[in-house]
């Protein structure tokens, strides 16, 4: 690369020249630098977030930005400097091109006439110079020529020349100059320039650079150890979270700032799901306990009816009913486990097919099929049901599903009342399907726990149940990706009555 002539002679180190190829193929190849593990010791002694991918990943950061940053004042100072240069030097172009045309027209006499009046110009940057062939001054602002005149074309000269001051002192000024050897006459002439000036620009450009990029890169080092210090803070309690929850405590929650970002968000998630599992083990835990006061009863009252009947003589017709009632208490035990089973099988999703299906069809069965129970049960039933309600769901499931809310309907429901079967449009892009009793209702605070399993209210353990009705409802509508609301009838404050809603997604 061929630089400027009035590049600074300090920037001409920074060359690298070319190695020949022969040569550059005999260089021995440095060998890679091996990774040295780190020692225990200092391993445990190097705080916490440097050892963590956020930090390295953040150290890399501000390193690319303090490279980025350097190469940018980089570049900035040499094309600022490169500009300077290439404008004095096409100056000076333009200035020889000028004199040039002076000699030609008219000898040594123009020449040295043009010089006269170039010096006389007030505000002129430029110096002359101008000898004939035996070296004697004709014009010019120095007593002799700085360096030697080259033979043939042009010399670039660096020097110092003195500066009178107003106050009479000297002062020495750099300058840069052009000799060129004059064709036919044998003298010379230069033209120069005061670089003061331009030195001192290089000079504040050359210091702000070097101000500025280790600024930068402690800024960017700076700000790299910060945000690693918040990040890694985050990730930590997140660890120590975890670490607590393996240790027991699982009403632990990692701490939410609020401020909305991918930490809040994961801490999000991560405490939903730290309920979901505080609701699953609970409800693991008293499973067994459920399961036991609810099947005490129907086995307690089997046995004594086996032992009842083994204790008397047997006739046909009382090993008959006995047995028939025996039958019947299995069959109650068999459904309880059967329903715990298809829960389970509901939770895996592994159960239950969607289709696209109307809604009002198995609304309006299910209704033919439970007004005579009601009418036997002294219950009036009325059904308002909106057609083509179309869904997306498991038919079956869904029949069930209704069907365990008209059935508890009518079981808590006493003689006299009433129960109401609804389909309409529910809000954004949602069906509901609403059962409707007047009843005693369920009071809020037991609301989230009888959609649980096993759990009874005090006023149900005395009708026939295992508690797994609402729970399989509230199944079937997660599965859907609707929900079950529970709220308050239209009854009076000491009876309100309940009303029971299964909101599905509209298909």
């Amino acid at each position: 690369m061929k630089l400027p002539a009035f590049w600074p002679d300090w920037l001409r180190t920074f060359q690298i020249p070319k190695l020949p190829a022969k040569l550059a193929g005999r260089l021995p190849r440095i060998p890679a630098i091996p990774r040295l593990p780190i020692p225990e010791k200092l391993r445990k002694a190097t705080p916490v977030f440097v050892r963590t991918t956020t930090f390295k990943l953040a150290m890399l950061y501000s390193l690319m930005i303090a490279a980025f940053s350097g190469a940018l004042l980089a570049y900035l100072y040499y094309s600022t400097v490169y500009y300077i240069r290439v404008e004095s030097e096409r100056r000076i172009t333009v200035e020889f091109e000028q004199l040039g045309i002076a000699y030609y027209d008219g000898g040594m006499g123009r020449l040295s006439q043009s010089v006269f009046e170039r010096m006389t110009l007030s505000g002129s940057p430029f110096y002359y110079y101008l000898e004939d062939a035996t070296g004697r001054k004709i014009a010019g602002h120095f007593p002799r020529l700085p360096g030697e005149a080259p033979e043939v074309g042009m010399k670039t000269v660096y020097f110092e020349f003195e500066l009178p001051q107003p106050d009479g002192s000297i002062t020495l000024r750099p300058a840069a100059g052009r000799i060129a050897r004059l064709r036919d006459n044998g003298g010379a002439l230069m033209v120069a320039f005061d670089t003061a000036q331009q030195t001192v620009i290089v000079d504040r450009i050359q210091s702000a650079i070097f101000i500025a990029a280790p600024v930068a890169l402690i800024l960017s080092l700076l700000g790299g150890v910060l945000i690693t210090r918040g990040a890694a803070r985050r990730a930590e309690e997140l660890a120590r979270t975890a670490e607590a929850v393996i240790g027991g405590e699982l009403s632990r929650r990692v701490p939410v700032r609020g401020t909305g970002d991918e930490f809040d968000r994961l801490a999000q998630r991560i405490n939903a799901m730290l309920d979901q599992i505080g609701k699953l083990v609970e409800a693991s835990q008293n499973t067994g306990n459920s399961i036991a006061h609810d099947l005490r009863s129907p086995l307690t009252r089997l046995r004594n009816r086996l032992e009842t009947a083994l204790s008397e003589p047997l006739t046909q017709e009382s090993a008959s009913a006995t047995l028939g009632e025996t039958v019947e208490e299995v069959d109650r035990v068999l459904d309880t486990f059967n329903a715990i089973l298809r829960l389970a099988r509901l939770d895996a999703g592994t159960e239950g097919l969607r289709v696209r299906m109307d809604l009002s069809e198995v609304a309006e069965e299910l209704a033919e099929l439970f007004e005579p129970a009601c009418e036997e049960a002294g219950l009036g039933f009325r059904s308002q049901i909106a057609r083509h309600m179309l869904v997306l769901g498991d038919r079956g499931l869904i029949s069930q599903a209704v069907s365990n809310l008209i059935d508890n309907a009518i079981k808590y429901t006493p003689g006299g009342g009433s129960i109401s079967l609804t389909v309409s449009r529910g809000p954004e892009a949602t069906i509901d399907l609403s059962v409707l009793d007047s009843g005693p209702g369920i009071p809020e605070e037991e609301r989230p726990k009888v959609i649980q399993r096993f759990h009874r209210m005090d006023s149900a353990r005395t009708q026939p149940g295992s508690g797994l009705g609402l729970a399989l409802v509230h199944s079937v509508a997660e599965l859907h990706g609707g929900e079950l609301i529970l709220s308050d009838g239209n009854g009076p404050k000491d009876r309100p009555g309940l009303k029971a809603t299964l909101r599905l997604p509209r298909a």
